[in-house]
This record gives C-alpha cells, sequence and structure tokens, in this order.
C-alpha cells in the first residue's frame, strides 16, 4: 500500500490495491462505465461524479485487504471503506457508490466525533454545549445557534438552555405557544427550514413579536431521543440562504448526539441523585443498626417466639423462644413452610388466617396447634403483621398448652355448677357490691315469675327485696346474727311479677381474697307452707270447737240429770205445803211460787239437757255466758 497517505486529499474515490487485484478492478470499473481518473502504481482514482450526489472536495477511500490484520491496519491510516481479495465486481460497484454518496466531509466528521467525545466525557455538559453551537454557528454562518427543550411536565413550555451568542445565558423560559415554527418540529419530529423568515407564513400570528434585525433564515432541527422530539437545536442566519445537505446532515446528527447526552446528563444527573440517597439511606441505615444491635438480646430473650415468614409460607428468621416452643433446631425448621408445623386439623384455620392476611386483615389471639418435632401437639396463641419493608408475615407465638388444658377444665367445672344452680330446687340470686343481680337460676324464675333476661343486669337487688334489702345487707355485714358474711333463715316478702311472696332466706357474701365482691342468697317458696300451716290451724280450732261442745253436752247432760231429782222433791214438797194450806194464805200463795220457779228452773235444766252446741252472749259489759237457746235443740221459751 506505498503511497496511501498521498491519497487523502485527492478529489473523487480512491481504489488502492496492488497488482494484479489493481488491473482487475479497472477491467470490472471500465466494463461498468465508471470513469477512472488515475490509475498509477498504488491506486485507482476516481473522478467526482455529480450523479453520485458528492457535494465535497475530499477523497474516500477504499483499501484492498487480504486478511483480518490488513482490514485492522487499513482502518488505522484512515480508510472509508475495505474490500477483501477476490470480491465481485458487484460488491466493488456496490462499495464505490456508497463511498461516493457519503456527504460528510472529513472535518465534518472530526467535528461530530470531537462533538460526540465531549458530549460522553465531560462532566461539564453545559461548557460543552456552548462550544457546540458556537462550532456549528461557524459551520453554517449562523449569528446565532441555541438549544431549546422541552419541559417534560408542561409540553407548553420550554427553556434555552444555552445560546452561540450569549456565553452567560440559561434555562431562559419560553411560552412555546408563542414559537409556532417550534411546536411544528416538537409535533412532527422533523427538521424545519424557513428560508424567508420576514415573508413565511408559518410565522403570521407572531412575526411582530420578532425582532427584525438580521432575521433571514430559520433552521430547526428536533432533538430526538428514542424517537421522541425532547427539544429543537435552533439556528438563525442572517440573510435568506438554502442549507446544504452536508449542513442538513451534521447538524441533525449533531443536535441527535446533543439530546442522547443531555438524556444521559439526566439520567446520570438521576443517578448521582440515586446514589446520593443510596449513600444517605446506608448511612441512615448503619446508624440504625447501631440502634437496633441493642434491640438483639430483647429478640433473643424474649419470652414469645418470633418468626417471619414469607407470603409463600417459607421461614426468613425465627427468634430462640419459637424454635424452643415449635421444638425444632434453625437448620430442620428453615427446610418447612408455615403448613408443615400446623396440626392437619387446623389447617383449615390456618388457610383461613392467611387468606384474612391476603385481604390486609391480620387476627391477633388465633390459637393454631402445632406439630412439634417430636411429634407431640402444642397449642399457640398467634398474633400476624406484616413489615412494611419486605412485605414478609411476623407471627408472634406464645404457647399456651396448659393454660388452654386448665381452661377447658374450668369451663367443664363452670358448666357443672352452672348445671347444678339451675338444677337446684331452692331460687339462687347473687348481686354485684353494687346490688346489681348478676345470676338468676331457673328455680327463682319460676318461683318469682320473672325471666332471667328481665333481671339480670336489670334490677337491682331491692327492686326483689324492697322492704328488707337494706336490713340483709346490714346484717350480713356484721357478726350480731350468723357471723360476719352469713344469714340463714329469715323470712321476708320477695316482689314478683304477681305481687308480694314470701319466702325464706339465706344469705351470704362472697369473698376473693379476703374482699368481697358478691352476694347470693338462697329463696325457699313458703307459700305451700303457710297454706298448710293455716289448714292446720284452722283445723286445730275447729278440733278445739268440737271437743269444747262435746264437754258442754256431757256437762249439761249431768248438770240436767242431777238438778232433775231436787227439782222434783222441792215440787213435791211445795204441792204437799200448798194442799195444806188455805188458798187465801199467804203460805199458800208462797208454796205455789215454789212450785212455778221449781217449774221453770226444771225448764232451763231440760233446755241444758239438749245443748249440742257452744253459742254465747253478752252478759254485762264484755262478759260472756252461754245461749242456752242457740246451744240446745228446744224451741225457745216465751
Amino acid at each position: 500500500m506505498l503511497g496511501f497517505s498521498l491519497l487523502m486529499g485527492l478529489p473523487g474515490v480512491a481504489v488502492v490495491a496492488d497488482e494484479p487485484e489493481r488491473s482487475r478492478l479497472a477491467a470490472i470499473l471500465s466494463e461498468a462505465g465508471v470513469e477512472i481518473c488515475e490509475l498509477n502504481d498504488a491506486a485507482i482514482v476516481l473522478s467526482s461524479d455529480p450523479a453520485l450526489q458528492r457535494d465535497h472536495a475530499e477523497t474516500s477511500v477504499i483499501a484492498l485487504c487480504e486478511g483480518p490484520r490488513d482490514m485492522t491496519a487499513a482502518f488505522s491510516a484512515g480508510a472509508d471503506d475495505v474490500l477483501m481479495m477476490g470480491a465481485s465486481g458487484h460488491e466493488v460497484i456496490a462499495r464505490i457508490a456508497a463511498c461516493a454518496r457519503r456527504p460528510i466531509a472529513t472535518r465534518d466528521v472530526q467535528l461530530m466525533l470531537d462533538a460526540t467525545q465531549a458530549l460522553a466525557s465531560s462532566q461539564d455538559v453545559r461548557g460543552i454545549l456552548y462550544t457546540l453551537v458556537s462550532r456549528v454557528a461557524e459551520l453554517v454562518a449562523a449569528d446565532r445557534v441555541s438549544l431549546i427543550l422541552m419541559d417534560e411536565d408542561d409540553p407548553s413550555r420550554g427553556r434555552v438552555i444555552v445560546a452561540s451568542d450569549d456565553r452567560e445565558l440559561r434555562d431562559l423560559p419560553l411560552e412555546l405557544t408563542k414559537y409556532p415554527e417550534i411546536a411544528q418540529v416538537l409535533k412532527t419530529g422533523e427538521h424545519l427550514e424557513i428560508i424567508d423568515a420576514a415573508n413565511d407564513p408559518l410565522l403570521e400570528g407572531v412575526r411582530e413579536e420578532i425582532p427584525q434585525v438580521g432575521l433571514g433564515t430559520i433552521r430547526l432541527f428536533p432533538l430526538l431521543h428514542e424517537g421522541r422530539p425532547i427539544g429543537v437545536l435552533f439556528l438563525r442566519a442572517p440573510t435568506s440562504s438554502v442549507a446544504s445537505r452536508r449542513e442538513l446532515v451534521v447538524c441533525q446528527i449533531l443536535a441527535n448526539a446533543t439530546a442522547l447526552s443531555l438524556q444521559n446528563a439526566r439520567v446520570l444527573q438521576s443517578l448521582r441523585d440515586d446514589s446520593a440517597r443510596e449513600r444517605s439511606q446506608r448511612t441512615l441505615a448503619e446508624r440504625q443498626l447501631v440502634d437496633l444491635r441493642r434491640f438483639a438480646d430483647l429478640f433473643a430473650s424474649a419470652a414469645e417466639g418470633i418468626a417471619l415468614f414469607s407470603r409463600e409460607g417459607t421461614l426468613q428468621f425465627a427468634n430462640p423462644r419459637a424454635y424452643e416452643i415449635l421444638g425444632y433446631t434453625e437448620d430442620t425448621l428453615a427446610v418447612k413452610k408455615a403448613e408443615d408445623v400446623v396440626h392437619p386439623d387446623d389447617l383449615h384455620r390456618g388457610k383461613r388466617v392467611f387468606a384474612a392476611i391476603g385481604a390486609g386483615d391480620y387476627p391477633r389471639g388465633v390459637d393454631l396447634r402445632v406439630v412439634r418435632a417430636n411429634g407431640e401437639t402444642a397449642i399457640c396463641s398467634c398474633s400476624f403483621a406484616v413489615l412494611k419493608d419486605n412485605d414478609a408475615i411476623l407471627i408472634s407465638l406464645r404457647d399456651v398448652t396448659e393454660q388452654r388444658r386448665t381452661e377447658s377444665e374450668l369451663v367443664k367445672t363452670m358448666e357443672f355448677l352452672e348445671s347444678l344452680i339451675d338444677a337446684t330446687l331452692d331460687g339462687i340470686v347473687a348481686a354485684d357490691l353494687a346490688g346489681n343481680i348478676i345470676l338468676f337460676n331457673r328455680s327463682a324464675e319460676a318461683m318469682l315469675g320473672l325471666p332471667a333476661s328481665s333481671v339480670i343486669g336489670q334490677r337491682a337487688i331491692h327492686d326483689l327485696f324492697p322492704d328488707s334489702a337494706d336490713e340483709m345487707l346490714a346484717l350480713l355485714a356484721t357478726d350480731d346474727h350468723d357471723g360476719v358474711g352469713r344469714l340463714t333463715k329469715k323470712r321476708v316478702n320477695a316482689v314478683g311479677a304477681n305481687g308480694p311472696i314470701p319466702v325464706r332466706l339465706s344469705a351470704a357474701t362472697i369473698y376473693e381474697q379476703q374482699e368481697p365482691v358478691a352476694t347470693f342468697a338462697v329463696l325457699s317458696d313458703l307459700r305451700e307452707r303457710i297454706e298448710v300451716e293455716e289448714r292446720l290451724a284452722d283445723a286445730q280450732q275447729r278440733l278445739e270447737v268440737t271437743e269444747k261442745q262435746a264437754l258442754i253436752a256431757e256437762l249439761a247432760g249431768t248438770a240436767a240429770h242431777e238438778l232433775n231429782q231436787p227439782l222434783t222433791s222441792v215440787m213435791w214438797c211445795a204441792e204437799l205445803i200448798k194442799r195444806a194450806l188455805s188458798p187465801d194464805s199467804s203460805e199458800f200463795r208462797a208454796a205455789d211460787t215454789m212450785i212455778s220457779e221449781a217449774e221453770r228452773m226444771a225448764e232451763i235444766v231440760r233446755k241444758i239437757g239438749t245443748m249440742t252446741k257452744y253459742e254465747t252472749k253478752s252478759y254485762v259489759g264484755e262478759q260472756k255466758i252461754i245461749d242456752l237457746e242457740k246451744s240446745g235443740d228446744a224451741p225457745e221459751v216465751s
């Protein structure tokens, strides 16, 4: 490749090759009608063909190579393209045509290389952008080249971030609605060239607001990122002129490189912000870790088991107490899931719990049976929460096996006592220290005719015993009766659904740790007993009357029998005296009176003898005497 460097400044396209490959290529080009400007010992030089749309005066070099090493050397020396030895005529013609159509001159390439390298490597993006727009202004003979970015949050607004004619200008705000040419480029994503800005119809509505000094041609190139315009490269020339294709291509490539650089700058700034936040968070986390280290012993020595499970049920962490409760070691429990530990009979409950957690509800105090490593069953009270940082499930465990067993026995005992209380024939009523009724058994319901639902929590002890409640409570508080806290067999009236009911009451105070907490009373219904007592008293009274009447009848019979004989003798003697006396004598009248009174006496004795019952009548004051007329069967004597 002797003389290769000499070809770099020649016009057209030069194909560098050694003999015999150079002769073969010359024949192919001649046959294809390509004009050969020069054929020397180093290369085939082709003239600049207007049909190939070249607009520069520099040479594009194609080198023929035997292998990869020659290719590397050719590109290092500045070749624009390479061909392998023995390439077909079609490939040769195509490569030459491609080089001929390249509209970029070497200085343009150097400008773009310098610009892209600077944009990619420098951290002073604003300084590089100012240098870039200044170079572009020189390249296309523009009096002002600026970069305008669209606001990400408000597409109707933008800002000029740099301008070639003002080094100090930065972030000048723009209302894009006042710049229809910019709005059109941002909308279409294609470059716009306004040859005569003073008369172009696109600027009709805003021309008065545009400075007219030096206004000629306006060219706008979209800053494209991923096919989306994020701003424009704005060029303004003082005179009207048409840009060459080279200028258009170079400006658009620089606009695209600038867009990429700006987007990368945004990303870099975002990464820097993220990095700063990460460093800040790391520092904060390290501080928090230092603070949390003192809590490590707390978790390790906690009386409750603490376990952390993923949403899939895999164990992530557990403290020593959790391993102790579940009966597993750290290695054996790490390979198990939550459903492997839960007792099979409680799996349905566990699934409901995890379903509730999935819905955002975190139950507390849920009893779940677990199977320990040795096969024993334990009951754990579980409370669930979620860790917001990693969305894991935190479970706190308490071994309540013995507690639940004791509670079960207490429940059975309580149910037995409740059944016993309900089965008791006597009424049982209990009240708290404020007098509110807290217990009312079935016998009390039947006795007073009041349902328990209307009494428990609804009535006080004074409502059931309005006349004696205060007295009973006072007696329970002293030892004057049956001792402190005791009262036995006191007869009181209880108020039932149908009025007062006589009951016999025994009461006592309930103590817990030597402190009174409630009172209770046992009630016996006295209504039947009182009725029996009343019937017995009535029978006794009737018996007494009967006995008294029988005594009187016997006494009357005896008295009548004993009095009849003397009366008969008196009457006989009086009759004899009467016969011996003169009717006109006083003695006769006396004897006649004796006979009359004796007959009267005999009538009284006869009445006494006929007495069958005991009847009295008033005699003097409150004194009573037997009423012979009502007590006997004899007719009344007039």
